[in-house]
């Protein structure tokens, strides 16, 4: 009996937490466990695993909501569409889920890159760009998780002859 109400305390205490953590930003399923896990080290994971699927049945946590605000803040922060998927698929978001919100071909993306190819130029705007700052460029964005046709198409609008 007196494990019993130490679990449900611990229980309580976990569902605390992990609103807690929900309150400040979205969390994927995946990713509250985990951070739970490591704050509650004492605890086994089956109550871990049942406070966050609770809160999943109530709504409180939902990966297409996480997958939606996750991937405006990183397109805010100028990152494409392969950084963030993969990103993403990090956290064990599902496809199905990410699909929803991520398009490959958006037209948004080479909107994305003109606007991280203008702010890493700077003042330099429109000027020409030599083969190797055009390099550059195409590594830094690839790294970025731009596809090269989109980061072509943001040099070439940038880059006006």
């Amino acid at each position: 009996m007196k494990y019993e109400s130490i679990l449900k305390t611990g229980e309580s205490a976990v569902r605390r937490a992990a609103i807690d953590c929900l309150a400040r930003r979205e969390h994927s399923f995946y990713e509250l466990k985990l951070k739970l896990l490591t704050k509650f080290p004492h605890l086994k994971p089956d109550p871990i695993h049942k406070v966050v699927h609770l809160l999943r049945m109530e709504n409180l946590q939902n990966d297409e909501r996480f997958v939606e605000s996750y991937s405006k803040y990183r397109k805010g922060l100028g990152f494409g569409y392969r950084h963030i998927r993969h990103a993403l698929r990090l956290k064990m978001v599902e496809n199905l889920k990410i699909n929803k919100y991520l398009v490959s071909d958006d037209p948004e993306w080479v909107e994305l890159a003109i606007n991280v190819i203008r702010k890493k130029r700077g003042e330099r705007g429109s000027l020409g760009m030599n083969s190797l700052e055009r390099s550059k460029i195409i590594r830094f964005m690839e790294g970025r998780g731009f596809f090269i046709s989109q980061i072509n198409q943001a040099i070439d609008f940038v880059i006006e002859p």
